[in-house]
């Protein structure tokens, strides 16, 4: 019996089971995506978003200990600078499993593991819809919420009034 073991096996030995997740990792930081199968994905997410919460911080403990589990300076490279910087401000959840359906050969589900801060699909104005809809459980809030909306377009709308006034004088 299984109780409490919480580790996904994958059909595999602990020392080929840490070098296909090792393996697994480098590629998905290196290319942002990687498909591979649904069980494999979601072994892969457990164990790589520790490691991008170490490459946030950037000093010589967190590289060595990301290295004994990558063993592969460009990813490495890649985790302390290109992806750290995309994810300094994400408190958790930096990959997204979309599931693709069945494999020909063996028909094994295969799913899409990506890095949610490289996709530029899904990314699209995140931020804006954010802070408008932003709900608390004050009552007077919303109004205060809506108002403070209302102030932020009006400060923004005479700007661009006087830029186009401006273009138009320079005309």
């Amino acid at each position: 019996m299984r109780h409490g073991d919480k580790v996904k096996n994958l059909g595999r030995k602990k020392a080929h089971r840490d070098a296909l997740l090792s393996n697994l990792a480098c590629q998905l930081i290196q290319h942002k995506r990687i498909v591979t199968t649904t069980a494999k994905a979601k072994a892969l997410r457990v164990y790589v978003e520790p490691l991008i919460t170490k490459g946030k911080e950037n000093t010589t403990h967190q590289r060595r200990i990301v290295f004994s589990y990558l063993q592969d300076k460009e990813a490495i490279k890649e985790l302390f600078g290109n992806v750290a910087e995309k994810v300094g401000g994400r408190p958790g959840g930096y990959t997204r499993i979309i599931k693709l359906g069945a494999r020909m050969g063996d028909n094994a589900e295969t799913a899409m593991i990506e890095l949610v801060d490289f996709n530029e699909i899904y990314g699209k104005g995140i931020g804006e819809e954010k802070t408008a809809a932003k709900k608390t459980r004050r009552a007077g809030s919303k109004k205060k919420t809506e108002a403070k909306v209302a102030e932020t377009n009006e400060e923004a709308t005479p700007e661009t009034e006087e830029t186009s006034t401006e273009e138009k004088a320079a005309e």
